[in-house]
């Protein structure tokens, strides 16, 4: 098992996180242009601008969005499966929220030092929560990430006048296949999928990168032309509608394969990470 992106001495890593995405949106992005150079000329939306976390406002915009290209005659059926799976998705992360089991909260409140800095995400009859010592349980039932501030804030308000609350969520992500170091990782939702990759070791060198998907327990969620648009654009995991458990499936490379590309990205790959690492520092 990977051990967790996040310790109590790392807690600055957030702060590095828009250079080091924009460090491999530029690595990968060249690397994989030649191949979603195919990409179908109909694709779903892929709104990557705005809030890397969305909020309630932007996921029902999203599926009014997908609605709208199920009532057009202009589209495929498969691209309206493929919408249809995203309402879908969307749906039950308005419905029920983002938090599950295996997954943790950062959190950082003014004046309460001895409060831990990072929280885990537990199992209750009424759903998921967090208990903190001296404030007790809070409720994580329906909340999404980006309102998890508000949440605790509002929770704290009962015990503390006008609380300072900084919160973010993190996933419990598993990445296999050719990568590094398989395994769990406890990532932020606002991590790019290349960089969840980087986190598990990155590519090793017979690693297909065509052949990335993402899986649900036994249901693909994306794969194929579509994730490597997600990857070039630099979708995050949040944008994605990814939940805890979810899995990032790197094959390996069939025999025959073009070694030559596979080995200058994962070069590149290696060398991004020792940079983000040392920024990170």
């Amino acid at each position: 098992m990977g051990a967790p992106l996040y310790r109590s001495d790392r807690l600055e890593y957030v702060h590095h996180m828009k250079f080091s995405r924009l460090l491999i949106v530029l690595s990968l992005g060249c690397l994989l242009g030649p191949s979603t150079s195919s990409l179908a000329a109909q694709s779903l939306p892929t709104p990557t601008t705005g809030n890397s976390i969305r909020s309630r406002a932007d996921l029902e915009a999203l599926v009014r969005q997908y609605e709208d290209l199920l009532a057009s005659t202009a589209y495929s059926d498969e691209l309206k499966d493929d919408a249809r799976s995203r309402i879908e998705q969307i749906r039950e992360r308005l419905e029920v929220g983002d938090f599950r089991l295996g997954d943790a909260v950062v959190l950082s409140v003014d004046g309460e030092p001895n409060l831990p800095d990072t929280v885990a995400v537990q199992s209750s009859p009424d759903g998921p929560m967090i208990a903190l010592p001296m404030f007790g349980e809070i409720p994580l039932q329906g909340v999404l990430r980006s309102e998890l501030e508000g949440r605790i804030t509002e929770a704290l308000s009962r015990y503390i006048r006008t609380p300072v609350v900084r919160a973010q969520g993190l996933m419990r992500l598993s990445v296999q296949g050719a990568v590094g170091s398989p395994g769990f990782y406890v990532v932020p939702a606002d991590m790019l999928v290349s960089q969840a990759l980087m986190v598990a070791g990155g590519p090793a060198q017979n690693a297909a990168l065509g052949g990335l998907r993402i899986e649900r327990g036994v249901e693909t969620l994306l794969e194929g032309d579509q994730l490597q648009e997600e990857l070039r654009l630099g979708s995050t995991l949040d944008q994605l509608n990814l939940q805890a458990g979810d899995q990032l499936v790197l094959p390996a490379d069939t025999p025959g394969g073009v070694w030559g590309r596979i080995g200058l990205v994962a070069g590149i790959l290696t060398s991004v990470t020792f940079l983000i690492v040392q920024i990170a520092r």
